[in-house]
């Protein structure tokens, strides 16, 4: 990523993000008016490849476009990135003919792509999915609910996880927006990043072609397209921590403590030492599970790579628990300096201790990274299940 389009993601988060904590805290319509800008400033969907008349960005140089995003609101970043799962799956596991055109949709009209794979029933255990797909004809035909899905109503095309009524077959189907059949139930009201468009769905006998199913297992697509979107969630750990040492640095240069600034304090120099520490393993840790998967989404485009066989990257899960951790921390201690300001609405530390917490519970909470990484990585290869 050059300097000059990293300085353009600070400039936009300076002048369309940074400051208006109150609004983005208070749900605002989605999309948003400034998605719009975003992608007016032509930096909407950045990692669409070139091929598809993207910016092409790498997932690394991802990692800190979504810093500084979420340096200015964190739930805007989140709905602004969480495209690249949906983008994964079209990519590397949709027939060109379905990919192509929503790919290039994304890169042209800056819009968005729905994951749908979260059930109430289901929780965390994917393979108890309920929502079912039948085939009639030359059509398949969902029906079922979705617990939380973001972006949603904003985004022309739908990813719905489904499982097969007939036999054990799990399928990702590409469904439309404007599919008869798709309702929006509600939106959620989220005491964390707010500014992201939360729903629930349900889908009534909605039919689309057969071809609108994606390769593969769809448990094996979604968990190899979930690495990206792991990595950038703990991406946004790092914007946030950025902003609360930010908050803290300024607080404390006005702050009196004992005749003199708090900024002077060893106990404060102490603490902000430790942040800033946390903040630069943070970033290293998402920039190198970045790279690892850079790498295998290069090598899967030439043919070299199955990403069916990649699964989930100990990297990935590793950045998203470890950020989640080291940045409740921050918050934690970023809330604490501000004394009882900081557990109060009239401060965007408050919200910014909110936006933290949902880094480790969305997409798998702390539990289940740690699971993962020891079903998968602890337990000797033979008895892993």
């Amino acid at each position: 990523m050059t300097a000059e389009l990293l300085q353009r993601v600070k400039d936009f988060t300076e002048a369309e993000l940074t400051g208006k904590d109150e609004y983005f805290d208070g749900l605002p319509e989605q999309p948003t008016a400034e998605a719009s800008r975003l992608h007016e400033a032509g930096l909407a969907n950045w990692w669409i490849p070139h091929r598809y008349g993207g910016a092409g960005l790498s997932l690394e140089d991802s990692v800190d476009v979504v810093s500084e995003l979420s340096y200015g609101d964190a739930g805007f970043a989140f709905g602004a990135f969480l495209p690249v799962l949906g983008s994964i799956m079209l990519q590397h596991f949709g027939d060109e003919e379905l990919a192509r055109p929503a790919l290039e949709a994304l890169a042209v009209g800056g819009g968005r792509v729905a994951v749908l794979g979260s059930e109430e029933e289901a929780g965390s255990e994917l393979v108890r999915t309920a929502t079912t797909f039948r085939t009639k004809g030359d059509q398949l035909v969902l029906t079922g609910e979705k617990y939380f899905s973001t972006n949603t109503d904003a985004a022309g095309l739908l990813l719905v996880l489904a499982r097969s009524s007939e036999d054990a077959d799990f399928a990702i189907i590409a469904v439309p927006r404007d599919t008869p059949g798709v309702e929006v139930i509600k939106r959620w009201d989220l005491l964390g990043l707010r500014s992201a468009g939360t729903y629930r769905v349900r889908f009534d006998d909605c039919a689309v072609p057969a071809a609108n199913r994606l390769r593969g297992s769809g448990l094996r697509v979604l968990e190899a397209s979930l690495n990206a979107s792991r990595i950038l969630i703990a991406a946004c750990a790092v914007g946030i921590a950025r902003r609360i040492r930010d908050l803290a640095m300024e607080y404390a240069t006005a702050k009196p403590l004992r005749g003199a600034p708090l900024s002077g304090n060893a106990v404060f120099a102490g603490k902000l030492g430790q942040m800033e520490t946390s903040i630069d393993v943070m970033r290293n840790q998402c920039r190198a599970a970045a790279a690892e998967l850079d790498g295998l989404l290069a090598a899967a485009d030439s043919g070299g790579t199955d990403l069916h066989r990649v699964g989930t990257l100990r990297s990935a899960l590793a950045a998203k628990l470890y950020c989640g951790q080291a940045g409740w921390d921050i918050a934690s201690t970023g809330s604490e300096l501000f004394g009882g300001l900081g557990y109060t609405r009239d401060h965007p530390i408050g919200k910014l201790v909110r936006d933290m917490r949902y880094v480790a519970i969305v997409e798998g909470g702390e539990d289940i990274m740690r699971d993962l990484i020891y079903t998968r990585f602890v337990v000797p290869a033979r008895k892993r299940r």
